[in-house]
């Protein structure tokens, strides 16, 4: 997943597999946003919330990647800055909501409903990425959304030892703590898309 990726001067070619598997992740990580967002409610787990946030900008992230395919370069590069940039907000959001809940405190999550919430999540978003692997050393906008399937599956895992942590310790903070790491994930997907999107292309002279 090199930054020379974006080196890419004409537009990808329109790839059936690409757009059959893109449309399948859109629809995926849309159901599991309105899956998640109820749990997560009714949990009371920010790191459910989180994760739920974050599968509702991942069905946002597919849907621009499928308007550009087939795109000029600039087009594309925009498209993959205006991604980084929900990845990146997503986090800051979650950062200041779990100072906020670690200082005024909260209910204790429901650690069951996390831990079998967070699985399911883990096996979608690993059939997910698993879709997108072969995809992954494309242009910017591509490295995006593999970005978004691999930091999801990562943390699945998170969410389902915060709910371990919850129940051992009879404690919200492991869920603080889940829902921020997830946050700095995202941050750091955010920062890897600018800097790839960032570089000029090569011009290529005839």
């Amino acid at each position: 997943m090199g930054a020379h990726c974006c080196h890419t001067p004409a537009p990808p070619a329109a790839d059936p597999r690409l757009r059959r598997a893109l449309w399948m992740a859109l629809l995926v990580n849309g159901a599991m946003f309105g899956v998640e967002i109820l749990s997560g409610l009714q949990a009371g787990s920010l790191a459910l919330w989180a994760d739920a946030i974050d599968f509702f900008a991942d069905t946002m992230a597919y849907a621009i990647t499928l308007a550009v395919l087939g795109s000029s370069l600039t087009a594309r590069l925009r498209a993959a800055r205006f991604k980084a940039l929900v990845m990146g907000s997503l986090g800051l959001w979650v950062v200041g909501r779990a100072l906020w809940q670690a200082g005024v405190g909260g209910s204790l999550p429901h650690a069951p409903t996390m831990g079998a919430v967070g699985l399911l999540a883990l096996v979608v978003n690993l059939g997910v990425a698993w879709m997108l692997y072969r995809f992954r050393d494309g242009d910017a906008n591509l490295k995006s959304v593999w970005l978004c399937s691999r930091n999801d599956a990562i943390g699945n895992l998170a969410v389902m030892a915060a709910a371990l942590g919850v129940f051992g310790s009879g404690s919200a903070w492991p869920d603080l703590v889940v829902a921020s790491l997830m946050a700095v994930l995202g941050l750091s997907a955010c920062v890897q898309v600018l800097r790839s999107s960032a570089e000029p292309p090569e011009v290529h002279r005839h």
